[in-house]
């Protein structure tokens, strides 16, 4: 007992490998060999095994509790919060995307303006373009990432409703 007492600090799961250890010896009792060894060296090596099969089961149950400690029931308001703030995170990949997409004189424009927050007459400075290129720009390249948001929009939505169609859910 002493021998996991000092590896334990619960007294439950002192006696529990204690008495396991025990039924492990007196099931094995015809396989002692006393030319092997000590009694004693022989009660300390299923101790040794018992022990060593307890924490293995023991750091299992603990990487199964910490995934699942984070999991919890959400009510439908919540839900419905995360459905968006998914949607909101696949829309900002697109347009990353997209962004990434454009050509160079475009983009610079879109990250002058749009992202880094310069008024267009800033960004014209900047870019050694006048105000009015630089007003254009932006305007067409507005469209088109708004374009290429609602086909990819659109083509999301149809890939639901073929998988509805189809059964294909994730319930």
């Amino acid at each position: 007992m002493a021998y996991f007492a000092r590896r334990s600090g619960d007294p439950q799961v002192v006696a529990d490998l204690t008495a396991d250890t025990f039924v492990a010896a007196i099931t094995y009792l015809e396989a002692f060999d006393p030319r092997k060894g000590t009694a004693r060296a022989w009660v300390f090596g299923i101790a040794r095994r018992v022990y060593a099969s307890y924490c293995e089961a023991y750091g299992q149950q603990q990487h199964k509790l910490r995934r699942l400690s984070g999991r919890r029931d959400l009510e439908p308001d919540q839900v419905e919060e995360l459905l968006e703030r998914i949607d909101a995170e696949r829309a900002g990949h697109d347009l990353i995307t997209a962004l990434s997409a454009l050509p160079e004189r475009d983009r610079a424009v879109i990250e002058l303006v749009d992202i880094a927050g310069l008024r267009p007459k800033e960004a014209a400075a900047a870019l050694g373009l006048t105000p009015g290129t630089v007003r254009m720009r932006l305007m067409r390249t507005r469209a088109r990432l708004r374009k290429e948001a609602v086909h990819n929009q659109a083509l999301r939505k149809q890939a639901i409703t073929k998988n509805e169609i189809r059964g294909d859910s994730n319930d």
